[in-house]
Order: C-alpha cells, then structure tokens, then sequence
C-alpha cells in the first residue's frame, strides 16, 4: 500500500488543485510502479509559512523580504 505524503505551503491551494494532486499521484504510482489505485493513500500536509524555514528565515521573512 503506497502512502505519500505532499507538504505545501498554506497559501490557498483550491479543492481542486489538491484533488488534482491526489489523482495525479495516484496514477503515476499506477503506471509507472504498477501500484493498485484502490490502496495508494495521499495525504496533502498545508504548513503556514512561519512554520516553513529555508536557510535559517521562515518562509514569511523570506518572502516579505523578496526572496
């Protein structure tokens, strides 16, 4: 049973883009792996960027910054 584990950033992601992710995973696993479709399992983290750090900054800093 595949399990993956997708972290993004919170920062608005839609529905949809998320369940595009889940399928989009999903049958790469299946034809590229062979995996059953019915047991892969995905999961999409959404971490706030303060809680994301890059090179000592959280995300936040970084990007009130220009980085």
């Amino acid at each position: 049973m595949p399990y993956v584990n997708i972290k993004i950033t919170r920062e608005g992601a839609t529905a949809e883009q998320k369940a595009a992710l889940i399928q989009g995973v999903t049958v790469l696993l299946r034809d590229t792996l062979g995996k059953n479709p019915q047991t892969t399992v995905v999961v999409i983290d959404e971490v706030d960027t303060d809680n994301w750090g890059i090179g000592g900054e959280s995300v936040t800093v970084r990007r009130k910054r220009g980085s």
